[in-house]
């Protein structure tokens, strides 16, 4: 059966994904920056409402995944949040300054996950070497990864995810994401043979704004949410073609 991630950040999103046909939930922060690290009350709260798993995106800051050692600590600390509010699962993803993703540090992060699931995250779309990354990414044990391809978006990045799908060889699972809608969803599945996917349904509502008054965000008027019928769209196609 195919599954379906979609990625939050507040409350009233993760109510609509689940109700509508999510899987799963990747919870974050700041969906405009790219996913950041969810506010532990944020972890709590997604923990006591949530029918379906949860794993939280672990990322310090927005920017490029070369972080500093205190930023690494601020990792930890962030996985320890995750167990603490008993997420099932954490997102992380890391580079070196080569763009490698370093094997101890991710087997440290791992470590502190303990029981819960690990994604690795679209750090690996970045990397200056992804075949040998994947093979850390497998050894330190990460159950997926979440990748474009290389590419802006999933379909654009199709040929890579195959050559990905190839090399991991069922011993973690790809998800493909960025750009996957009702549109191209089923083309990225019968062209990679992954089981899952991931994707934002990204939607808007209006929000009350000051007149002339900006808090920073390019349109403080609008909020984002999952939209509803995006995922159940998805989640129909999904199901069709698991019959």
């Amino acid at each position: 059966m195919s599954s379906l991630e979609i990625c939050i950040d507040n409350l009233e999103s993760l109510f609509t994904a689940q109700q509508t046909g999510a899987d799963r939930i990747e919870l974050c922060s700041a969906l405009g920056l790219g996913g950041l690290t969810p506010s532990y009350g944020f972890m709590q709260a997604a923990a006591r409402h949530a029918t379906i798993p949860v794993y939280a995106m672990i990322r310090p800051r927005a920017g490029d995944f070369c972080f500093s050692e205190g930023e690494f600590e601020m990792m930890l600390l962030d996985i320890a949040a995750a167990r603490a509010a008993s997420l099932q699962g954490v997102v992380v993803g890391l580079l070196d300054e080569e763009g490698r993703v370093p094997p101890a540090k991710l087997a440290r992060l791992v470590e502190a996950a303990g029981p819960l699931g690990v994604t690795f995250h679209r750090a690996i779309d970045v990397s200056s070497n992804w075949r040998q990354d994947v093979e850390t990414i497998v050894a330190a044990g990460c159950e997926r990864i979440l990748s474009s391809g290389l590419a802006p978006s999933a379909l654009a990045g199709l040929a890579t995810l195959q050559a990905m799908q190839q090399l991991l060889a069922g011993r973690a699972s790809l998800m493909p994401g960025a750009g996957v809608n009702a549109d191209n969803v089923m083309a990225i599945l019968e062209a990679t043979g992954v089981s899952e996917v991931h994707m934002s349904a990204m939607g808007w509502r209006g929000g009350i704004q000051p007149s002339g008054v900006s808090m920073g965000a390019s349109d403080d008027g609008r909020i984002n949410m999952t939209d509803g019928n995006k995922v159940a769209t998805v989640r129909a196609l999904l199901d069709r073609a698991d019959i």
